[in-house]
Parts: structure tokens; C-alpha cells; sequence
């Protein structure tokens, strides 16, 4: 599973920009024994909060992609970010969208390694720990990081999501 496009292309984009996770170490994506669909999945299989964990959620706006990344414990208020954002329409991105904008399916969005930058919002809630753990471009990959680190890497802007 390493050896997935989306898993190297997710683990040479954190090696390209000397990501760190929440010590200080590099961050590298680990697989989980199974497949991960849900924060809470996550949460229970890595032992943490599900509040820590990022989920990666593709939204389509205005015919635009969106990627917001949540914390596992917020539902996102779909009609204040969208007011926020300035668009008249904001929904759940359909399978084909996301693909076609990532790179990859639904569960396994991470942050990073999409084909091109995508507008990003980073729920400051995820501030609140110490470190995150985001989709590694499947869904049984992982990798840690930090609020700050996410900010950093995606070019994201901080928002109140929920």
C-alpha cells in the first residue's frame, strides 16, 4: 500500500515541504490495519480524540472546489461558510468532483498531494491539540501533523466551520 500513487504522492508532498507533526519528527503517513471512513473510525484506531482528527472535506462551490479541513468533532455549517466564503451555493462535493479535483476518493482525501492547490479552510478548533492526524491520500493511511503545520502546508486559511 505504500508503494499507492496517492500514498507517495501525499508522502512527497510532506517530504517536500519538511512537514513536522506534533514532536518535531517528519511526518510520515502510516497505514491502519483497515480502512478508516469516519473521524470517529480514526479516532478509536489511533487512540485519539476524535476532535483531532482533520477531516478532509471537498465541497463544491459555486461549480469551484473547496477543501475544508474540520475537526472530527464539528459538523460544518454549510450556509454561514458559504455567506463567508462569498458563494451562493455550497454543497458536499459528489465522488466524481472530488476525484477529479484530488486525486482521490472519499475517505481518504488528505490535505496535500492533490493535482493542483486547492482553496483551503482550516477549522481553528483543530488549534486546540497538540497534534492532528489527517488522510493519507487513502483510507487506511494516516499521517500526524499540527494546526500550524496544516495552515502552512495547504496555503489554508484558519475559519470557524462550525
Amino acid at each position: 500500500m505504500q508503494s499507492h500513487p496517492n500514498v507517495r504522492a501525499v508522502q512527497d508532498a510532506l517530504s517536500g515541504a519538511g512537514a513536522r507533526d506534533g514532536s518535531g519528527a517528519p511526518s510520515a503517513v502510516r497505514l491502519l490495519p483497515e480502512a478508516v471512513h469516519t473521524a470517529a473510525a480514526a479516532a478509536q484506531a489511533l487512540g485519539v480524540e476524535v476532535g483531532a482528527i482533520a477531516n478532509s472535506l471537498v465541497f463544491d462551490a459555486d461549480g469551484t472546489p473547496l477543501l475544508v479541513l474540520t475537526s472530527g468533532a464539528h459538523r460544518v455549517d454549510t450556509t454561514a461558510l458559504a455567506a463567508a466564503v462569498g458563494v451562493t451555493r455550497l454543497r458536499r462535493a459528489a465522488p466524481d468532483f472530488v476525484r477529479e479535483h484530488t486525486g482521490q476518493v472519499i475517505g481518504g482525501v488528505a490535505p496535500v498531494g492533490h493535482p493542483r492547490t486547492l482553496r483551503t479552510l482550516v477549522d481553528t478548533a483543530l488549534a486546540t491539540y497538540a497534534e492532528v492526524w489527517a488522510a493519507g491520500g487513502v483510507p487506511r493511511a494516516v499521517f500526524p501533523t499540527t494546526y500550524a503545520e496544516l495552515l502552512r502546508l495547504t496555503a489554508g486559511t484558519p475559519a470557524d466551520v462550525a
